[in-house]
């Protein structure tokens, strides 16, 4: 059954191009450390990039995290939801395109039980750090519960090939965390602990947060569907999204923007082409021409729904490929094509 699945993934087309072989006519993105260029119509997003960047120029495994047991603590849910919500996570990380040859997905409830190497690094980590300095590092106080302060030892122990003997054997190798910027105290723990443990100091790869809808000084809430456009969300909800909640850089009234222009920094719709119009050229015109005032919020705002539209609509789409029998491939701890 399990190479059945592996197959399913192969044949899955999941980023429009050919991830079976090598011998295929479609023509392919090239993807390099100083060059990014886009054979298709639709051009290169995010997920293929960060695919092709560490899998396929770098050639090496892939390890997620999913900390559902964090969900769990620091959340008001159920441990079930925190463990279903981890599952249905592990979908949309699939529909990304990784490859299901170089890639281990993991939720902390499902695998650290199973994995003693895993719990031995842990132990080890924990030991290496006082309840002063974890106060200090994450702002805990006395009221947090017990469950907190040891979290931090089970999202460092990854950083650390000997926590996967399944894929890297005995072999001490350095690693590389891409992770949002919130996520900076717990390597920079790690990697003060690293040396001690005999182990190499993660490197780290950090990604700024989009914006939230009504402008960079609000936050995103999963409470308020208006604060952020969702990878769920339909064509027409992203519009109206857009149209009636990006915060506007622009002026009050059509003449005074005429006059003196956007003001790009805090303008949403273009803070978001930053990230999703892939065309830095026509990033600039838009930019040169918000500034001063020959584009007006709407077009900007049209702008950035054309844009993202598809994108989304893509993603759901190869999402919908993505059973559950492939998620538990990606999640079941094996060796991969590697040798170390």
């Amino acid at each position: 059954m399990a190479n059945e699945v592996v197959t399913e993934v192969k044949r899955l087309d999941i980023n429009n191009f050919n991830i079976n072989d090598k011998g295929g006519t479609e023509e392919e993105d090239i993807v390099n450390p100083w060059n990014v260029v886009s054979k298709s119509e639709t051009g290169i997003d995010y997920d293929k990039l960060i695919k092709r960047w560490l899998q396929d120029v770098f050639d090496v495994p892939l390890v997620i995290q999913l900390t559902d047991d964090e969900k769990f603590l620091w959340k008001d849910m159920k441990l079930d939801d925190a463990n279903r919500l981890a599952f249905e996570n592990a979908k949309d990380i699939i529909a990304c395109g990784f490859d299901v040859e170089k890639t281990f997905i993991f939720s902390d409830f499902d695998f650290i039980g199973q994995c003693p190497a895993f719990y031995r690094n842990m132990i080890k980590i924990g030991k290496c750090v006082t309840f002063n300095q974890v106060k200090g590092i994450f702002g805990f106080g006395d009221s947090d519960v017990i469950g907190k302060i040891s979290f931090p030892a089970v999202q460092a122990a990854p950083s650390f090939s000997s926590s996967f003997p399944f894929i890297f054997g005995k072999a001490n190798l350095p690693c590389l965390v891409p992770c949002a910027i919130d996520q900076d105290p717990y390597f920079r723990m790690t990697r003060d602990v690293a040396p001690r443990l005999g182990y190499h100091k993660p490197a780290l790869l950090h990604s700024s947060f989009f914006p939230a809808l009504q402008g960079a000084q609000t936050k995103m809430s999963a409470s308020d569907s208006n604060t952020s456009i969702f990878l769920t969300d339909t064509p027409k909800q992203i519009k109206n999204k857009v149209n009636k909640h990006a915060f506007s850089g622009g002026q009050a009234t059509v003449e005074e923007h005429r006059e003196k222009g956007g003001n790009c920094e805090v303008d949403i719709s273009y803070q978001y082409l930053r990230f999703f119009l892939e065309d830095d050229e026509e990033l600039k015109e838009i930019e040169k021409n918000y500034t001063n005032g020959d584009l007006l919020t709407g077009e900007i705002k049209k702008k950035l729904i054309e844009v993202i539209q598809p994108i989304i609509t893509a993603h759901q789409e190869r999402r919908a490929k993505v059973t559950d029998d492939v998620v538990h491939t990606f999640m079941t701890p094996r060796k991969m094509k590697y040798s170390y």
